[in-house]
């Protein structure tokens, strides 16, 4: 009993009518139970768990579980037992769409239908399973700033030294030249340092936080970017907010130790106010580095990091030091 319509699409990578099989069992609405048990033998069928029920021109009407079916009274119809409404995907349906469709309705395949809800076939238990395992594998690799497919990612850990160095090389020179800038920021504020040599002492923690709130935003914002189909602008105001709450904290904690260890209350002052900024800033930065490269199409792990470190320092430095100015000295 295959599905009798044949106008199937074209099979689509990572779409519903990649997985579909179509050598289900089918029935009348007004078919009766001994008739359809009747029929079920000698059929290779791909997945039998259902029956689904259709019409003359295709249509699907509904489905009956094969255990409804052995419970029902043999007189009945398929139609008195059918379960209405059901969940269905069209051939071009994004497979985790299926898959996740199906755990949602409790579902162990999901029918497939073309636009007038004709029947094309069922994607059975093992490719939902089968598609849930390469969403979660895609979801870590991009988590880790892997790009999205398996072959790529072995391309970049498994390739030749040289091919790996050329990679990483033009990202890191970036850095680099990201590195001098923030030397030349601090040549520029030579004569803060040399009358207030305590001011250095903070530079070392406040880049490490700066760099760490950001590395943090990362590693969500591209475990997110595979997830989320949210505006960028709503994720990036919700990136803004979420750094100024944890500038704030930071920037709370630190004053009363600063002023207390150095009793300078405009040293804690500065030094705080420079966290509040960096944190809120840096969560900004941590998301559009790696969205950037995600809608160029290009891996967030060889540019995104050194990129978005650099911009993160050398701005803390510049925040720090004007800060500094304005209220230390």
């Amino acid at each position: 009993m295959e599905t009798p319509h044949s106008d199937l699409p074209i099979a689509t990578r990572e779409t519903a009518a990649s997985p579909l099989v179509r050598q289900v069992p089918t029935g009348s609405p007004d078919e009766t139970v001994t008739s359809v048990l009747a029929r079920l033998p000698g059929n290779n069928f791909d997945y039998a768990d259902t029956i689904y029920v259709i019409d003359r021109t295709n249509t699907l009407i509904g489905m009956v579980p094969l255990p409804r079916l052995l419970a029902a009274a043999p007189h009945h119809c398929l139609r008195d037992i059918l379960r209405r409404p059901f969940p269905t995907a069209y051939a071009e349906t994004d497979q985790e769409t299926v898959a996740s469709r199906a755990i949602v309705n409790g579902l162990a395949a999901v029918p497939v239908v073309d636009e007038q809800q004709r029947l094309l076939g069922v994607v059975p238990p093992q490719a939902l399973l089968e598609i849930l395992r390469h969403e979660h594998i895609e979801d870590l690799n991009r988590f880790t700033g892997i790009r999205h497919y398996n072959l790529q990612a072995r391309t970049a850990m498994e390739s030749s030294p040289i091919r790996r160095a050329r990679d990483r090389l033009p990202w890191l020179l970036v850095g680099l030249m990201g590195s001098m800038l923030a030397t030349y920021v601090m040549t520029r504020f030579e004569h803060a340092l040399q009358s207030q040599v305590m001011i250095a002492f903070f530079v070392p923690g406040l880049v490490y936080l700066a760099d760490a709130v950001g590395t943090q935003t990362e590693a969500i914002a591209v475990r997110g970017l595979s997830l989320s189909d949210a505006p960028v602008g709503t994720m990036i105001a919700g990136e803004l907010r979420t750094g100024l709450i944890i500038g704030l904290t930071l920037g709370a904690l630190t004053f009363p130790v600063v002023w207390l260890i150095f009793g300078d209350v405009r040293l804690a002052l500065a030094v705080s106010l420079a966290l509040l900024a960096a944190g809120s800033v840096a969560t900004s930065i941590g998301f559009l580095f790696p969205w950037t490269f995600f809608r160029l199409g290009k891996d967030p792990a060889f540019g995104s990091g050194p990129l978005a470190t650099i911009f993160q320092n050398v701005l803390t430095l510049v925040v720090y030091y004007f800060t500094v100015s304005l209220i230390v000295l």
